[in-house]
């Protein structure tokens, strides 16, 4: 039967493809020719608006009652040609657009109508815009006849998309040279030879696809009178010697080139004629194979069911019967039985069928067995290969090959997790199975060892009720970010063991939301937070000691760390007095109580660290001898860790070097205060000298010199001027040591005090000084006097001779029991306390007397100094 099936039914087949190809042929021709004559609106369309074009351009260079009549009318028929075309186009479905840019161009046509009546374009520019609406209508005309079905079609088509863009080549010369024509003596620009070498390209292309008449009607045109007249006037334009008054006039133009472009549009008319025709043509004969090729179809599909019907009762059924056995063992149903029974080949294929429903019980019954046999975790069971032959023999044996691999990877997987399960077991981290319901599924012991809780207590409750506190809100927010698949690395929190300790664990951890768990990791980070928190410690007391802050400070911040670091109670730094008596110098938290100092008296008395009751001491040594002691309480009976008394030696070190530097930078601040204050006194000494000795010598010279001048009566000229040469020396030295005198120790410091002596250096600057000063009314102590006074006399010498200052001014004034000066000037800046002698030696004299002085000298901005000078209490 298939060998009969087969021919008619591939026969059959290709009947029905070559009617289903002629139907589409067929459909293809339709939509061609619905294409045609969409195309044939349009381009009745483009010659509306050409029309519009040349008769706006008229109106626009010669305006009048005709003009505007003409271009009126123009504008209906273009209305009236859109209209139908838009008509046209309203049931066209397929590629172009068609409603679309019809009625895109409409819109832009009315804009440009509406630019026409304000007047505000030229004719050249209202050209160029229909220019722009005839190239779109043109380009979707050339679109809708581009289907070409047949070569005859295809032609008729080129040759009238050729002749369309021809004519509109005519049109935008002749509605150029109607432009040059009206105005004769404007520069000669034209654009002859474009158009006109455009126009007979498209003419050549035409003649190449056009019919043999229409070829022949168009040398009929161009030979005619108005196509003379317009070859005469391209020759003429293209002649560079031709005078313009053998130009054509502007009515001759227009009437010339109208008359041949009306000629060419009757060839356009004839073009599209013929290729509707063609398109009709190919249609019908497109439909013509359709209806043959159909008829041929149902002719050989009734012959073919004629011959199935009758092969059905003979081979149809019983091919049925065992066609649905083979479907039924496919799908496993082994109890479906095939009756027919014959010598011919059905009767054959039904008896190995029944064969193989046999052979195929057998092996599912061995096939159960052996998953018995893996359920049961028997994986020693073997399949009996002997008893089957053939690739059966060979399906059971790859079967038992299977199962001696599937019994090895158990064996090793077995040996992995005893493995697994050592590594879990002997882990110093915390290993755990968690569950995204918030407990706990499987933990190793050193969650017990760590936390003091039993296995039993971690997995019966939620592991959430075992964390900090303070630390929930952010481990639920991780804990949602687990459940939302993303992993976790290094993040810490609290666990509170057993015992009521608090221990911080840094987790890492993966979530397999699809099992619902998650696997962490966690390791004890209490210690080393602990040995962090009390580096910082140490480090922030020893910033407080390079700083060079006063001792007090650092004895209250070192109580206060100590306190933190160890969590204590109460903690303090004492001092040993002579008779061992302790006093507090800094203490933090709750104040020490009696019972707390055991452990200082035990540190006095051994001088070594001590830990008494519930307090822990550790000695401060400076110089080698016992100056004092650091203790800590523990807050509750609980005592405090072992190690904690090698803790509080690190700041016990560090009170010990803040107390030597406060030593070293009072010996250093006495020194300087002695070499100042000799100085001082030197200088007052070599005043008092220089005006009791050499001060009164010169005054003694000077009356005796005068005594001896008014001794002569008669000098001679030559022995006067000589004495008075000598006299005139005498009172030059006497001033140039009285300036001495007074720039050693000046007298109006020792005998006005500062607010005086400041005025008289002011007045004796080579500098403009302005003053501001808010002095109490008493004296200053004289040592606070005198290096203000140097401090000034300083400044304003620099800012004379360095800073090339204009202007100095110096403030005074007691606040807070500190006087502070300040002196500005507009100089150059630049200066350094690091470089030159006079700076520093102003450094040295204010802080020998425990002053500050600060210098800001920004290049280009002048120098501002600020001395600051604790006043005694009774001064303040």
């Amino acid at each position: 039967m298939l060998l009969v099936l087969l021919p008619v039914t591939g026969l059959l087949a290709f009947t029905v493809f070559g009617a289903v190809t002629q139907w589409r042929e067929a459909q293809t021709m339709r939509d061609f020719r619905t294409a045609t004559q969409l195309s044939f609106r349009t381009t009745a369309l483009t010659d509306a608006i050409a029309r519009e074009r040349i008769a706006a351009v008229q109106a626009r260079l010669r305006p009048g009652p005709a003009t505007l009549k003409e271009r009126s009318g123009a504008e209906h028929a273009t209305d009236h040609a859109l209209n139908a075309a838009l008509l046209g186009a309203a049931g066209w479905t397929g590629p172009p657009d068609v409603p679309g840019r019809l009625d895109a161009r409409n819109r832009q046509l009315h804009a440009l109508r509406l630019q026409l009546g304000t007047g505000s374009l030229t004719a050249t520019q209202l050209a160029a815009q229909y220019d722009t609406i005839e190239d779109d209508l043109l380009e979707l005309a050339a679109t809708l006849e581009s289907g070409r079905p047949t070569r005859t079609s295809g032609q008729a088509a080129d040759a009238h998309i050729a002749l369309l863009n021809a004519i509109e080549a005519a049109e935008r010369e002749r509605t150029e040279l109607a432009v040059l024509f009206d105005t004769p003596d404007a520069p000669h620009a034209t654009a002859t030879d474009r158009w006109s070498a455009l126009e007979k390209a498209l003419l050549d292309d035409f003649g190449q696809t056009a019919s043999a008449g229409l070829k022949g009607r168009l040398y009929v045109v161009l030979l005619q009178h108005p196509g003379l007249v317009v070859r005469t006037t391209r020759e003429t334009l293209a002649d560079p010697h031709a005078k313009k008054n053998s130009w054509p006039t502007y009515a001759g133009w227009l009437t010339a080139s109208t008359g041949r472009i009306d000629a060419l549009r009757g060839i356009q008319h004839r073009a599209a004629a013929e290729l509707g025709r063609d398109a009709a043509s190919d249609l019908d004969t497109a439909r013509a194979r359709e209806a043959r090729d159909l008829s041929v179809s149902l002719a050989v599909l009734a012959a073919v069911t004629v011959l199935a019907l009758t092969l059905r009762l003979s081979i149809t059924r019983p091919l049925s019967e065992v066609s649905a056995g083979a479907r039924a063992l496919s799908e496993g149903d082994l109890s479906y039985d095939i009756r027919y029974a014959g010598r011919d080949e059905l009767g054959a294929v039904a008896d190995m069928f029944r064969e193989l429903r046999v052979t195929t019980e057998r092996l599912a019954g061995e096939i159960n067995t052996m998953n018995t046999a893996i359920d049961d975790n028997r994986l020693g069971h073997r399949a009996d290969v002997a008893a089957f032959e053939g690739t059966w023999a060979q399906l059971l044996g790859g079967m038992n090959g299977t199962m001696a691999s599937f019994a090895a990877a158990q064996g090793r997987r077995d040996k992995a997790e005893q493995e697994l399960a050592s590594i879990f077991h002997l882990s110093l981290d915390l290993l755990c199975i968690a569950g995204l319901d918030g407990r706990f599924k499987r933990v190793n012991p050193a969650f017990e060892r760590t936390l003091g809780h039993s296995a039993d207590a971690l997995l019966g409750r939620p592991w959430l009720e075992f964390v900090h506190p303070e630390d929930r809100a952010r481990t639920r927010a991780v804990l949602d970010r687990l459940a939302g698949g993303v992993a976790l690395a290094e993040f810490e929190n609290r666990f509170l063991r057993a015992d009521g300790t608090e221990r911080w664990l840094q987790w890492s951890a993966r979530p397999v939301t699809g099992d619902g768990l998650i696997y962490a990791a966690a390791h004890d980070v209490t210690e080393s937070r602990r040995a962090a928190r009390e580096q910082t410690a140490l480090r922030r007391v020893a910033t407080l000691v390079a700083r060079g802050v006063p001792p007090r400070e650092v004895f209250s911040e070192v109580a206060d760390q100590v306190g933190k670091v160890l969590s204590s109670g109460s903690a303090a730094v004492l001092r040993y007095g002579a008779d061992g008596a302790a006093t507090v110098l800094g203490a933090a938290h709750s104040p020490v109580a009696e019972a707390d100092t055991a452990a200082a008296a035990e540190v006095a008395r051994t001088g070594r660290p001590a830990r008494v009751g519930r307090s822990v001491g550790a000695p401060i040594v400076v110089d080698d001898r016992l100056w004092g002691a650091v203790v800590a309480a523990a807050a509750g009976p609980e005592p405090l860790p072992p190690g904690t008394e090698s803790r509080l030696a690190d700041f016990t070190e560090l009170v010990a070097t803040a107390l030597a530097n406060a030593d070293s930078r009072d010996q250093l601040t006495a020194s300087r205060a002695r070499v100042v204050a000799a100085g001082d006194a030197s200088r007052r000494r070599i005043e008092r000298d220089l005006h009791d000795g050499v001060q009164q010598r010169l005054v003694s010279l000077q009356l005796d010199l005068r005594t001896a001048q008014s001794m002569l009566d008669e000098q001679p000229e030559e022995l006067a001027e000589q004495l008075d040469h000598i006299a005139k020396g005498l009172d030059d030295a006497f001033a140039d040591l009285l300036h001495i005198a007074r720039g050693i120790h000046p007298a109006i410091l020792s005998k006005g005090g500062l607010g005086p002596a400041l005025r008289a250096l002011a007045r004796r600057s080579a500098v403009p000084v302005e003053l501001d000063l808010r002095l109490p009314a008493g004296r200053l102590p004289e040592r606070i006097e005198v290096a203000v006074y140097y401090v000034t006399s300083e400044c304003l010498t620099n800012a004379a001779k360095h800073a090339r200052a204009s202007f100095v001014e110096v403030s005074a004034r007691v606040e807070d029991g500190v006087l502070e000066v300040t002196i500005a000037d507009d100089g150059v800046g630049g200066a350094d306390l690091g470089h030159g002698s006079g700076l520093i030696g102003l450094v040295d004299r204010v802080e020998a007397i425990g002053g500050k002085l600060r210098v800001t000298s920004t290049p280009g901005e002048g120098t501002t100094l600020v001395v600051r000078l604790p006043l005694p209490r009774t001064e303040a």
